[in-house]
């Protein structure tokens, strides 16, 4: 059962939300979570946490969720109360609103906590430890997907983290609006956006990624899809690149996250 508590745990986000704005984490989601989500006896339960003034990206992470197990049942977490009140609305099978914050008041472990948006207005040394209130709140093949992107949805970047902690950083962008990969840099999440300096290993990776990005210039007549390929492809020789070919071509690229931790 989720801990009673008088009082959500956190502090209110300035709530901005627009539809479609998280369809690159979504898409993501359930193509690399959903035999996890499948496997399960019961029906998969996902939060959307601190979705915003307006329920859309809840709304849509259901449907999403639901072309990779359509059992999935979606909460959306909220520490304003008047935006719960406002979602309610909205509510239907499958999915309802709850008042609360980083303790996370649903009953029972849930397969996926989704966190957009929401750590970006905190202090970068509080973030380990909303990490692991978090993962804890997880079932033991749960995701917890925690990242920041641009007010469209066309550059994100974000880690996921199963219940041990931290296991890989994405970053997605609409490739036509692309000048160069280390363009995502200012949409980093909270734990690694004041770390893209010289000495870190994400400015390292994001230096990489662009000079393989120079290097494939010749497959831009191509299209900017076949570029993206190609340098992902080159930076898989140096740095430990966690996915292929059939997710690069939707605009990402996934890296372990010991590779990109702060001091690693």
């Amino acid at each position: 059962m989720a801990p009673r508590i008088t009082r959500p745990v956190g502090t209110t986000t300035r709530g901005t939300t627009h539809p479609n704005r998280l369809r690159r984490m979504d898409r993501w989601i359930a193509a690399v979570h959903g035999p996890a989500l499948r496997r399960g006896a019961a029906a998969p339960v996902a939060v959307d946490l601190g979705y915003g003034a307006a329920p859309w990206t809840a709304v849509e992470l259901l449907a999403r969720l639901r072309t990779a197990d359509p059992r999935t049942r979606v909460v959306g977490v909220e520490i304003e109360l008047a935006r719960v009140e406002a979602a309610r609305p909205y509510e239907r099978d499958g999915l309802r609103f709850v008042h609360g914050g980083f303790e996370v008041p649903v009953d029972g472990a849930p397969a996926l906590i989704r966190a957009a948006n929401v750590l970006r207005q905190y202090d970068e040394d509080e973030v380990a430890a909303v990490w692991r209130r978090l993962c804890a709140r997880l079932a033991p093949d749960g995701l917890l997907v925690e990242g920041t992107c641009d007010e469209i949805g066309r550059r994100h970047v974000w880690v996921a983290l199963g219940p041990e902690g931290p296991r890989t950083v994405t970053f997605a962008t609409r490739l036509g609006s692309l000048e160069r990969p280390s363009d995502l840099a200012e949409r980093l999440p909270k734990a690694l956006i004041h770390r893209n300096v010289p000495g870190e290993p994400v400015h390292a990776f994001l230096r990489d990624f662009d000079r393989a990005w120079a290097a494939a210039s010749p497959y831009a007549s191509l299209g900017a899809r076949q570029r993206w390929i190609a340098a992902a492809t080159a930076l898989a020789a140096d740095w430990p690149v966690a996915d292929g070919r059939r997710r690069w071509r939707q605009g990402e690229l996934t890296v372990a996250w010991r590779a990109l931790a702060p001091g690693a």
